[in-house]
């Protein structure tokens, strides 16, 4: 497995950007999974469901499972935040792993930078930005920077910027 990240600002369309990049690795025959960062708390299951009244009860796991797919429900409860490295040890094996968000992470990403953000670009104060999809040139970005819309040009870069899962792993146990 290869690890990429996306990272910005909220706004800056790394979503939007993912949910363009998924399908053309699908058409390059590459597997992905994500992981996205979420910055609040959030629900996976509807309140009243079998699976949320589990949760409710004190279930430390939820295992929700049908013919179509299944997820798997961890609560916290008063344990810390998971680590990137322990999310990515949980994934079945693909081809690309793509993190969105974790841009405090020392993994190898790509900055997604929009100008009318209005907010400053991450890549000066982050050497793990290896390349940025941008919608304005950045001349001194010292880094590659490709159109924002160009999605085949952004596949190809995060595909050759990825690193192994071994090496993301390694760099994780040295900053702990």
């Amino acid at each position: 497995m290869r690890v990429i990240g996306l990272a910005g600002w909220s706004g800056a369309g790394k979503t939007t950007l993912l949910t363009k990049l998924i399908p053309e690795f699908n058409r390059r025959g590459v597997r992905v999974s994500t992981i996205k960062h979420a910055h609040h708390a959030f629900d996976l299951d509807t309140p009243g469901k079998d699976s949320w009244a589990h949760r409710q009860a004190g279930a430390s796991e939820v295992l929700i499972s049908s013919g179509k797919r299944w997820a798997l429900l961890h609560e916290l409860r008063d344990e810390p935040e998971a680590a990137l490295p322990e999310l990515l040890a949980r994934l079945s094996p693909v081809d690309l792993v793509i993190v969105e968000g974790f841009k405090r992470d020392r993994h190898a990403k790509l900055e997604v930078y929009r100008a009318a953000n209005d907010k400053p670009p991450l890549h000066p104060g982050d050497p793990s930005i290896v390349a940025i999809a941008s919608d304005t040139a950045l001349p001194d970005a010292g880094c590659p920077v490709i159109g924002l819309d160009d999605v085949a040009a952004i596949a190809d870069c995060l595909f050759a910027k990825a690193q192994p899962l071994d090496t993301v792993l390694a760099r994780a146990k040295e900053d702990s």
